[in-house]
């Protein structure tokens, strides 16, 4: 392989590892978990708020009912004079309006407490299947990476062979071409076309390059590359 070829194919393998799928997948996930987990805390919140307000209602219904229970002992045991037990009597039909609205208010936090804890099992359940998803993926990403690193350990290794079969000059000459020509310093001139910058050659450079020698280092005139004659050049003879 040539060294253009094998800087392309490490160039590529970069390109893969950048763009892996998985990478897009997981970004995607984050993002969602994140903003889950702010639904998360709130929903959390909310059930925690709606508890205390139920146990307030219980503990504000608790004495009310036991004060009615006791002044309706005393009615019926008859344990108090006439006057006593028209105070009794006006006090229990009190306490049973008490009653109603604290049930009432004691029914809407119930209400509301069912409500907001299948919310937050819906948010509990939705976060731990990202967060399985994401794991999964991660897995799947790693393997990928490592697979990726691996050929391009493989691909090091045969550029520094073929580079040290090379003049150093034209080394040289080709990794500065590269720096500036977003990794591509050398491109293949098939039928008369620069593979670099797609141009086709001059009816002069198509004359010059015909004639010529096969170790002379032949440059695309637009783009500044190193040109690879090959049998798909279409020079002529």
């Amino acid at each position: 392989m040539t060294l253009q070829g094998i800087d392309t194919e490490i160039t590529t393998l970069n390109s893969r590892k950048t763009n892996l799928p998985e990478r897009a997948r997981i970004a995607a996930l984050l993002t969602e978990r994140k903003r889950l987990l702010e639904n998360y805390t709130q929903a959390e919140t909310q059930v925690s708020d709606l508890e205390r307000a139920q146990a307030k209602a219980e503990a504000d219904l608790e004495p009310v009912r036991a004060r009615k229970v006791r002044n309706q002992e005393r009615v019926d045991a008859g344990a108090a004079d006439p006057k006593a037990l028209t105070g009794l009597i006006s006090e229990i039909e009190h306490l049973t309006r008490r009653i109603g609205v604290l049930e009432d208010a004691q029914l809407e936090v119930m209400d509301e407490l069912e409500q907001a804890t299948a919310r937050f099992a819906a948010i509990r359940a939705r976060r731990a299947e990202l967060e399985d998803s994401i794991r999964a993926l991660m897995v799947v990403r790693d393997s990928e990476l490592a697979a990726l690193d691996s050929r391009l350990q493989h691909a090091a290794a045969k550029r520094e062979t073929v580079v040290e079969k090379m003049p150093s000059a034209l080394v040289t000459q080709y990794e500065r071409i590269r720096d500036k020509r977003d990794g591509v310093g050398a491109a293949e001139l098939v039928e008369r076309r620069c593979g670099g910058c797609r141009l086709d050659l001059n009816s002069a450079d198509v004359t010059a390059f015909a004639a010529a020698p096969a170790d002379e280092v032949l440059m695309c005139e637009e783009c500044g590359r190193i040109l690879v004659r090959t049998a798909r050049s279409g020079l002529p003879d």
